[in-house]
C-alpha cells in the first residue's frame, strides 16, 4: 500500500487499483464488471467465464490487506442488469463472504442502474462522505472533492524500448487542499481502459489547475503530468 494525500485525506493506493480510507476504515473499488464474461459469452464471443472469481478474489485480498471494515462500490459492479442472476454458484458463494465480513454500498453506475434489494448492503445513487462525494461518474463543473470511477484510466509508458500500459488514478488538483477530484482506475478482470489523457476525462474533471496520473512503484507514487491550465 502506498500513502496518498486527497482532499485534506490520508489514503492509500492498494495494490494500483482500490483506495484505503483509513479514517473511515473504508475501501473504494470502481467498476467490478462482474459477469463481463457471462455477457459477452451469450452474445457468441466464447471468453473464458471466470472473470468474477478473478474480480471477487482480487477484491478479498484487498480486503485481508487493509482490514477494511466497509466497501465502496463506486458503480458498474455488475457489466448489465441481469449480471447477478447470472453469477454461478462459486462466485455467488465468494460474494456473499464478501458482504458478510464488511458493510457494502453499493454505487449505481450506468450499467446496472437497476441493481436489484437481494444484494447485501446499501444501494445509493450517490453520497458525501466526511466532505467527499463518492458517485460514479466525475461531474463535469463539479467543485467539492469527488472520487468516481467510469473512464477506466489507463497509462501507456516506454519502457526500454517497450510500450507498457498499466490502471492509473487519475487526480485533479483544484483550488485549495480540500478540494481535489480523482477518478479510480477499474478493478474488474476484464474491464480494458480509456487513456488517462483522453480529452473526456480532462473534461470531466472541469475546473481543475491540473490533472495528474498516479501509479504506484514499490513504496512510492509516480506521477506523470497530463494536462495544466494556462497561467
Amino acid at each position: 500500500m502506498v500513502p496518498l494525500s486527497f482532499a485534506n485525506q490520508e489514503m492509500l493506493l492498494v495494490n494500483g487499483r482500490a483506495l484505503y480510507w483509513p479514517r473511515e476504515r473504508a475501501l473504494l473499488v470502481a467498476d467490478l464488471h462482474l459477469e463481463k464474461g457471462s455477457f459477452f459469452a451469450a452474445r457468441g464471443q466464447m471468453i473464458p467465464p471466470y472473470d468474477s472469481r478473478e474480480t471477487l478474489a482480487r477484491l478479498a485480498g484487498a480486503l485481508r490487506e487493509t482490514g477494511a471494515r466497509l466497501v465502496y462500490a463506486l458503480g458498474d459492479s455488475f457489466h448489465d442488469a441481469d449480471g447477478e442472476a447470472r453469477l454461478e454458484p462459486h462466485a455467488a458463494g465468494m460474494l456473499d463472504a464478501l458482504t458478510r465480513a464488511a458493510e457494502w454500498v453499493w454505487i449505481t453506475g450506468n450499467h446496472d442502474e437497476g441493481l436489484s434489494g437481494n444484494l447485501r448492503g446499501t444501494i445509493a445513487h450517490e453520497l458525501e462522505v466526511a466532505g467527499v462525494t463518492l458517485r460514479h461518474e466525475a461531474s463535469a463543473g463539479e467543485e467539492r472533492p469527488e472520487i468516481s470511477g467510469h473512464f477506466h484510466p489507463k497509462l501507456r509508458l516506454r519502457v526500454r524500448e517497450r510500450s507498457i500500459v498499466r490502471p492509473c488514478v487519475v487526480v485533479a488538483e483544484g483550488s485549495s487542499e480540500q478540494s481535489g477530484r480523482m477518478i479510480l482506475p477499474a478493478f474488474g478482470a476484464y474491464t480494458g481502459g480509456m487513456d488517462a489523457a483522453d480529452p473526456a476525462i480532462r473534461a470531466a474533471l472541469q475546473p481543475a489547475r491540473a490533472i495528474t496520473a498516479v501509479l504506484p512503484a514499490k513504496d512510492r507514487l509516480v506521477q506523470f503530468p497530463l494536462w495544466r491550465a494556462a497561467a
